[in-house]
């Protein structure tokens, strides 16, 4: 049979691609008749960072919202995005966690679930898979795909082999970054065609504008599912559209069946909905052929901008788009999808922004190192990896043979505050934020972050802020102007364009006083001795790790930050003892505060 199924994405990774999972339940269910008599193969619904941003910024129960769908789309296949032994989160579970996960989800609606590993590793998807066959679901495999000198068809062709024997019913391409060239889908889409008896799905982003040319070539070579989304939510670093690849096979044998007006009908309605969102809208919404190059997906993008902008280095990004591809070298080329996409990410801007490769590690990248996400594709660099793991053996076998089985210890930590099974499993998922949630949720106190932003915000006075005396030179002649609530901390000239009288103009600044120990942006000193600790970038402290009066060495770890889910350890300066502590945990922190002070 060659007609073409389509699984739309819009209720899950279209949004989380163009706005930050921000899509409310409550602008899903007026559309969901429409969507359940549309005829797809499935809808994406639930998984991804969907489960996070339930919890995190929505404060809604993730499970609440599933129960809902599948009261709403009654008559569709409901997918989900797993990532393996990672379920939803950033480490690797235990088994027993992983088992009971899937078993809820499949209770609560879930038919179809791609099943995913970062790094390929297929060891990581056994447990998945055989709990998903278990509940009598559809377990789809999902290959992540990308460009190195390792990764080739054959390569992928093997596993492929592997995780239907594993018990796959299907086999996904999971094109996250959108690397796939027409041609390339082409040879890789017959090689898989010719060696599996499965259906193949393809999934792909419209990033560098050629997804559809992709799909085509996919369909035309045996590919019989392809992920599109909603014309409304399509496009940039989400999909291609769906009505317009209904469309391109309009009448011919590989005809979806599906209807275009009444799909155009669904897309109206989300052109409305996506308004109240603006808020959220991701920068990367047109066509961007830099991932051809750098091999990083769209919201990798816009994440690493805001880290690099929350610390006035935003001018840097390129530097740092030039150094991703030499850590993903160094940690043996693992492709760019989460938790790798971060791990990578975060730890190139360190490099940047420390001024010094691999001067701060973070505690994934030594994680990873140690093999605590299973097996690299390729060898990682013997130097990098002796200097962050030091003499501890490295994981050679599955990482989550190593793990004790966790429920029981869940269900004491938690304790009465999980009141349902599904409760656990969101403090099983996030342990903070799980926790934070469910104790709101007791008090009456959920209230999700507001759609627009604040109009005004708190005056510099308020804000502790200090002025900063500026130099600014524009066609050789100098002004002295002083800013009140700037965070400039690069006392070295740097250019810029500004606009003056209406035309554009170049010129430097300089820094030339401010923050030298007056309050920091955060209210927080500026550093000024050889012992002051500082975050080399905004995160929260997660960790203490000494305390008042503590002899510590120079080097020696003293505190944790959590940057976009990855953890580092700040070290201390100086060796010294412990003189004062100015964070607590949870505390929000940035670069050029003083967080602790050590005393030689």
């Amino acid at each position: 049979m060659s007609k073409v199924f389509i699984t739309d994405t819009v209720l899950r990774d279209a949004h989380q691609s163009l706005i930050a999972t921000r899509l409310r339940t409550e602008d899903m269910l007026p559309i969901a008749e429409k969507l359940d008599r549309a005829g797809f193969w499935s809808l994406e619904v639930w998984g991804g960072a969907t489960f996070d941003a339930c919890l995190r910024f929505l404060k809604e129960d993730p499970w609440e919202r599933l129960r809902r769908l599948r009261r709403a789309l009654p008559h569709s296949r409901l997918q989900m995005l797993l990532r393996g032994q990672n379920l939803l989160g950033y480490r690797h579970y235990s088994d027993d966690v992983v088992r009971e996960f899937v078993r809820l989800a499949a209770q609560e609606g879930i038919d179809v679930f791609r099943v995913f590993d970062a790094l390929n590793d297929i060891r990581n998807l056994r447990t998945s898979i055989e709990a998903v066959k278990k509940a009598g679901k559809h377990a789809q495999a999902a290959i992540c795909y990308t460009v190195s000198p390792v990764h080739t068809v054959d390569l992928y062709v093997e596993q492929a082999r592997d995780l239907v024997s594993m018990g796959a019913d299907s086999i996904a391409i999971k094109d996250m970054a959108g690397l796939l060239t027409p041609m390339a889908t082409a040879e890789l889409v017959s090689a898989l065609g010719a060696s599996l008896k499965v259906p193949l799905h393809l999934h792909t982003h419209a990033t560098a504008g050629l997804a559809e040319m992709c799909q085509l070539k996919a369909i035309e070579h045996g590919c019989t599912h392809v992920d599109t989304a909603i014309s409304s939510f399509s496009g940039g670093t989400s999909h291609a559209p769906t009505e317009s690849m209904v469309a391109a096979l309009r009448g011919t044998r590989y005809d979806t069946g599906l209807d275009l007006e009444h799909l155009q009908e669904i897309a109206a309605y989300f052109a409305e909905v996506r308004k109240k969102y603006r808020r959220f809208e991701s920068e990367f919404t047109g066509v961007d052929t830099r991932v051809q190059l750098s091999q990083v997906p769209g919201g990798m993008m816009s994440n690493l901008a805001k880290q690099l902008e929350e610390q006035g280095a935003l001018h840097r990004i390129l530097e740092v788009f030039d150094e991703i591809p030499r850590v993903r070298h160094d940690l043996g080329y693992p492709p760019l999808v989460t938790p790798t996409s971060q791990i990578v990410g975060t730890q190139a801007v360190l490099n940047v922004i420390t001024g010094e490769r691999y001067k701060s590690i973070t505690n994934e990248v030594k994680r990873y190192l140690q093999g605590g996400y299973g097996r690299p594709p390729a060898p990682v660099d013997p130097d990098l990896q002796r200097r962050a793991i030091g003499r501890e053996q490295v994981i050679e076998c599955r990482p989550a043979d190593l793990l004790k089985p966790e429920l029981g210890k869940l269900k004491r930590e938690i304790g009465d505050l999980a009141e349902s099974d599904t409760d656990l499993m969101i403090y099983a998922m996030f342990p903070e934020v799980g926790k934070k949630f469910l104790q709101e949720r007791r008090e009456g106190g959920l209230s999700p972050e507001p759609l627009e932003s604040p109009e005004t915000s708190p005056a510099p006075a308020e804000r502790g802020a200090v002025p900063t005396e500026f130099r600014v030179f524009v066609h050789g002649e100098s002004y002295d102007v002083h800013i009140t609530g700037a965070n400039f901390n690069d006392h070295r000239k740097r250019r810029f364009y500004v606009t003056l009288d209406g035309v554009p103009q170049e010129v430097e600044l300089e820094v030339l006083s401010g923050h030298e120990r007056g309050p920091a942006p955060g209210g927080r000193l500026s550093p000024r001795k050889p012992g002051d600790v500082v975050a080399a970038m905004p995160g929260n402290i997660v960790a203490i790790l000494v305390r008042p009066g503590e002899r510590v060495k120079a080097g020696q770890g003293v505190l944790v930050t959590e940057t976009m889910k990855m953890e580092s350890e700040i070290q201390a300066p100086i060796g010294g003892t412990v003189a004062a502590i100015h964070v607590k945990k949870g505390d929000r922190v940035n670069p050029n505060e003083v967080l602790m002070e050590i005393e030689p």
